[in-house]
């Protein structure tokens, strides 16, 4: 079976990192899989070494100074369109809403629901959930939102893990005892609410660092970004803020941390924190249905900056080894094989 794959960029985020694993899984399988992309600001690979099985089309994407978020997104939709050859693939698969704007017919994967002020991206992602012909969600929560909210009904299908890359990690010591996140500063990570849990750890426990690492995105959050130091500035904290770290390196800076912090406020399945269980470091997330369902009890659960605060302390205080050893028990539960299986399974329906 000829498979395309298309995501939005080269970079490390969430869906980016669905789509590779899931082409290097199929082509594992022996299907004949295609990745498409933009190459965002000269970019020429992908942030990591791909399986040399799964063909790469990475169509150039140069910055355009001064670009809002709306031509951007417009821009986006209109090059990858041009560049994209729907013809000579049995399935033509798109992981994100440009990308599913960018073809007429394809399948559609929604790790999350989200809304959108920029009327561009709004109409973006609106068109993304209506167009497909096939959904696939990465949790029963967000299907469940997406059948209530569109009548569209959604195949379930997990992400998988990389979970022995996690659980073999030599742990980073270069930065002291330290509390991490992964995901950048952003209003969907929750990085405010962040700041203010870990202004309330640092009066009890004043020696622990705060690590903030990825952060590539497709929209400005520059306003937000200025609210958030302004504020890191009024509660007298100095987070580290590293960007987007080297694929090898993620593993040992997740494994060091004493706690992972996942306050996000919306999310599909929790990728971050599902590693950061594979590691064996308890984590915290926001109480959130969609990671009720995903994490159950293997995580402790927050709802607002005073009760992240308290999960966190618990947690490097008080680490539960029985609540770890059942957080990295289900991490290996998913797996990239599994998933690409379901996958295949799906698209040989479709296609049939």
């Amino acid at each position: 079976m000829k498979i395309a794959l298309l995501s939005y960029s080269t970079r490390p985020r969430g869906g980016v990192v669905h789509t590779l694993a899931l082409a290097e899984a199929l082509a594992e399988l022996g299907e004949d899989v295609t990745v498409w992309t933009l190459g965002r600001g000269g970019d020429a690979g992908f942030f990591r070494v791909v399986d040399p099985r799964v063909r790469l089309r990475i169509v150039p994407f140069p910055d355009v100074a001064g670009e809002a978020v709306g031509p951007r997104i417009l821009r986006s939709i209109a090059v990858l369109r041009a560049a994209f050859t729907p013809s000579g693939y049995d399935i033509v698969h798109a992981q994100d809403c440009i990308t599913a704007n960018a073809v007429d017919r394809c399948v559609r994967t929604v790790h999350h629901l989200d809304q959108f002020t920029t009327p561009e991206l709004a109409a973006c992602h609106e068109r993304a959930i209506v167009r497909p012909y096939a959904h696939i969600c990465v949790s029963a929560a967000v299907a469940a939102e997406m059948e209530a909210g569109w009548g569209r009904r959604a195949v379930v299908i997990p992400n998988g893990v990389e979970a022995a890359r996690f659980a073999a990690a030599i742990p980073s010591r270069r930065h002291g005892v330290y509390l991490v996140t992964v995901g950048g500063i952003e209003p969907r990570k929750g990085s405010i609410d962040l700041l203010e849990a870990y202004a309330l750890l640092r009066d009890r426990l004043p020696w622990l660092r705060l690590i903030i690492a990825g952060g590539e995105t497709l929209f400005d959050y520059r306003s937000y970004r200025a609210t958030w130091e302004e504020r890191a500035r009024a509660l007298g904290v100095t987070p580290e803020v590293l960007g987007t770290i080297p694929h090898d390196d993620l593993p040992g800076l997740v494994a060091g941390a004493a706690a992972f912090a996942f306050p996000s406020t919306k999310e599909g399945f929790g990728l971050a924190a599902m590693e950061a269980l594979a590691a064996g470091v308890p984590v915290v997330v926001r109480d959130l249905p969609v990671l009720r369902d995903v994490f159950g009890d293997t995580v402790r659960y927050g709802t607002d900056p005073a009760s992240l605060a308290d999960g966190l302390l618990a947690a490097i205080k008080d680490p539960d080894p029985t609540r770890q050893t059942r957080g990295r028990a289900l991490a290996f539960t998913h797996t990239w094989s599994a998933a690409a299986r379901r996958h295949l399974s799906l698209y040989r329906r479709l296609a049939g």
